[in-house]
């Protein structure tokens, strides 16, 4: 659903704040397309090369995963080997975590087999809910499974350096409390590193584009307070982006299968590839490296602490 001229001066008139029953009838496909030309920037330039001295920090994430299929076990044996030759314990899952309708019934098959190893191995998963998810029971259950960590539809967490900060960004979002309760703990976060991760896309070349209700409501948060990264999936790709006022935006959704990704004006790199992204937290850098399931980088960039 595209808005309309009429629709998008009320919605942004209404401010940050006041829009919540609005959004439910706006969001759902309530995004522009942008370049969708099948441009693959494979093979583009030289990937820079890790420092030679530890993170102090390593997570990895991925997201549109919950099929079972054979592209799903496929990058999760990637993310697998990644892990025996370079360590972590933090797991960003950024939706969509069973497919088709949430049937929670499915984890075993979509997550816990898939991740055995991982989770064998003490790598905990942080998980917020898709589009899908919420198709059975609203996905109380995946809330409520100690698996994906959740404390709650949005909630919080830090690790070292890093603070995360997950979001609920369906279209039955509680969008008015979620939105107080992100402006208050960003505002009372004392992080260097600030991490935002949804489902749902802000800055895409892939087949859904722009958001503009986000662009309007979150990120002129993550400016003011200078939220560094956002993590989504709903794109079935790879994209990350240029800094945006401060903010890298990093599309990880080829967890399971792809779909066509074009390039825009925004793009540093995109892929449409099954992979998952991990990244190196520095105290002045983050490294974003993209990986495939054949294990080689494919891409890799650099996050300032601050950027100009």
């Amino acid at each position: 659903m595209n808005i309309n001229r009429r629709q998008f001066l009320i919605f942004g008139s209404l401010g940050t704040l006041g829009f919540g029953g609005l959004w439910q009838t706006l969001l759902g496909q309530s995004v522009e397309s942008a370049n969708l030309s099948a441009t693959n920037l494979e093979g583009e330039g030289a990937i820079a090369e890790l420092p030679k001295t530890p993170p102090i920090l390593r997570f990895i994430s991925v997201a549109d995963t919950g099929t079972g299929a054979a592209g799903q076990y496929a990058v999760a044996n990637a993310m697998t080997k990644y892990h025996q030759e370079n360590p972590f314990n933090i797991v960003i899952l950024a939706g969509d975590n069973i497919y088709t309708n949430g049937e929670f019934e499915k984890i075993g098959a979509v997550f816990e087999k898939p991740y055995q190893n991982l989770l064998k191995q003490g790598v905990k998963f942080y998980a917020c809910l898709g589009n899908h998810d919420i198709r059975t029971n609203n996905g109380d259950l995946q809330v409520k499974y100690p698996g994906f960590n959740m404390q709650g539809r949005y909630y919080t967490f830090r690790r070292e350096k890093v603070q995360f900060f997950a979001l609920d960004t369906n279209s039955n979002a509680d969008w008015k409390n979620q939105l107080i309760w992100l402006n208050k703990e960003l505002s009372q976060s004392d992080a260097p590193w600030k991490v935002v991760f949804g489902h749902h896309q802000i800055y895409s070349s892939g087949i859904y584009g722009l958001n503009k209700p986000f662009i309007e409501t979150l990120t002129p948060l993550f400016q003011k307070y200078g939220v560094q990264l956002y993590i989504n999936g709903h794109e079935h790709n790879y994209e990350r982006t240029r800094s945006i006022n401060g903010t890298t935006y990093l599309i990880c959704g080829g967890g399971a299968g792809t779909r066509p990704v074009g390039r825009s004006q925004w793009t540093e790199y995109s892929a449409s590839r099954l992979s998952f992204a991990a990244l190196d937290v520095y105290d002045d850098r983050i490294f974003v490296t993209g990986i495939g399931t054949d294990n080689q980088v494919f891409d890799r960039g650099v996050i300032q602490l601050k950027s100009v």
